[in-house]
């Protein structure tokens, strides 16, 4: 039987392209719009079936040279094959095209989207996942659909130089150290001050250990900070140097110095930090905020945008779950004098309703959730009947979701802007505005 050839119209939220065999939706990894291809159907369901490329026929325009060695076998990046004004042109179809479905938002609600400057050695943060096998140290990243290890040993063309000059030092430490075999993970932080690295260990940490790597510190370049952290143990013993990584944030007035935040090494933050203000730019101009204003920072973590914001309102309040978050918040709030701010350690839903239940009322409410969306938070964050609503996703399904929630209870959508965040993956994040009418 021969193999079916289609052309690659579009890409969709997880990478793929997608064509259409006899009518039905397929959709081909590592394919670009525009692909003349022959496929072999690799699965079938019921409204879609998912297949390989078999042979590129004619190659689309948009076809370029992936950088990275292991591209196609890694699963970290999918779309070093396309074109970067391709890539971000599709970003914004597709969530055009999910706010629709999923919330009925108009297509020209979507804003032109924030492309990267940086579109390669933009990563701040990386996890790199150590193996042996057949007695080479490998350490890379997941291959595609398993756990076995890919070998980077050029580095990740996504991550910050530094991070990748790290890597090196620690590959060839890590050669002779005796108990590699327990060693399951490296987790590198590129700050503004310095790098910092958390060594994941799967078995016992000892202090035969400890001084293994505290001996060689001076082999282990760039690196400002070490921990070495076992299996299930929340935070890692610090061998030496720093205990924190900070990034700059931008002020509100150009002529004041930015503002420097921190967060502890396996804490959460922003991995493409120019993005990230750039992203900050935009939370400012749609929300407008007035200086009579009280926001609500939900999901608010280390007080990467409370803190920020916090000049032009009269007062913010920040929530989190993570401990850990709201400890790097506090202190980020003492490092940059800032007064005006309550932070608090809670299940953000709870505190919403506990909030409303007690007649509380904020002008503005920020929503910065994780990719599982604000949904159980959505019903007590209209009681407490904010002008505004700006909503940061970094999953377009649960913002469409959410939307659609809020839309039942009478706030639209005025606007989304995409921002690409992760150059040479389908990821994306946008920043919603809502009101009401």
């Amino acid at each position: 039987m021969p193999l079916p050839v289609v052309s690659i119209d579009k890409l969709a939220f997880g990478g793929n392209g997608v064509s259409r065999i006899d009518g039905k939706v397929c959709f081909v990894p590592f394919s670009c719009p525009g692909d003349e291809v022959s496929l072999r159907i690799t699965s079938q369901k019921k409204s879609y079936c998912t297949a390989s490329i078999a042979e590129v026929i004619t190659p689309s325009p948009s076809r370029t040279e992936p950088v990275c060695p292991i591209f196609g076998s890694c699963g970290g990046c999918n779309w070093q094959h396309i074109s970067y004004p391709v890539q971000i042109e599709h970003k914004r179809k597709i969530l055009s095209e999910i706010l629709w479905r999923g919330a009925r938002v108009p297509a020209d609600l979507i804003d032109d989207i924030v492309p990267a400057s940086l579109q390669y050695g933009y990563r701040s943060r990386l996890q790199f996942k150590v193996a042996i096998k057949n007695g080479k140290l490998r350490i890379g990243f997941y291959r595609q659909g398993s756990h076995q290890v890919e070998d980077a040993s050029a580095g990740c063309p996504v991550a910050a130089p530094v991070i990748n000059e790290t890597l090196q030092c620690f590959r060839n430490v890590l050669q002779s150290y005796p108990d590699v075999e327990n060693v399951s993970q490296l987790s590198i932080d590129a700050g503004d001050s310095g790098v910092v690295v958390v060594i994941h260990h799967s078995g016992s940490v000892t202090s035969k250990n400890m001084s293994y790597f505290t001996d060689r510190a001076a082999e282990l370049g760039p690196c400002t900070g070490l921990f070495l952290k076992k299996e299930h143990q929340s935070n890692g013993d610090k061998l030496w140097g720093s205990s924190e990584i900070s990034y700059c944030m931008n002020p509100v007035d150009p002529d004041m110095k930015p503002l420097v935040l921190s967060y502890p090494p396996g804490g959460f933050a922003q991995v493409h930090q120019l993005q990230n203000n750039a992203m900050l730019s935009v939370i400012r101009r749609l929300g407008a905020f007035s200086s009579t204003d009280h926001l609500l920072d939900l999901y608010c973590g280390n007080g990467n945008f409370s803190i920020p914001l916090a000049a032009e309102v009269v007062s913010v309040t920040g929530i989190e779950g993570h401990a850990e978050s709201i400890r790097a918040a506090e202190h980020n709030m003492e490092l940059n004098n800032v007064a005006n701010v309550r932070f608090f350690c809670d299940d953000v839903p709870t505190a919403v309703r506990r909030l409303a239940d007690q007649g509380h009322r904020f002008d503005v409410v920020l929503l910065d959730p994780p990719r599982s969306g604000a949904g159980d938070a959505v019903p007590d964050v209209v009681r407490l009947q904010p002008d505004r609503i700006i909503y940061v996703s970094c999953d377009p399904s649960t913002l469409a979701r959410d939307c659609g929630l809020l839309s039942g209870c009478g706030y639209n959508v005025v606007t989304s802007v995409p921002i690409d965040m992760f150059p040479q993956t389908y990821h994306l994040e946008s920043v919603t505005l809502l009101n009401r009418p």
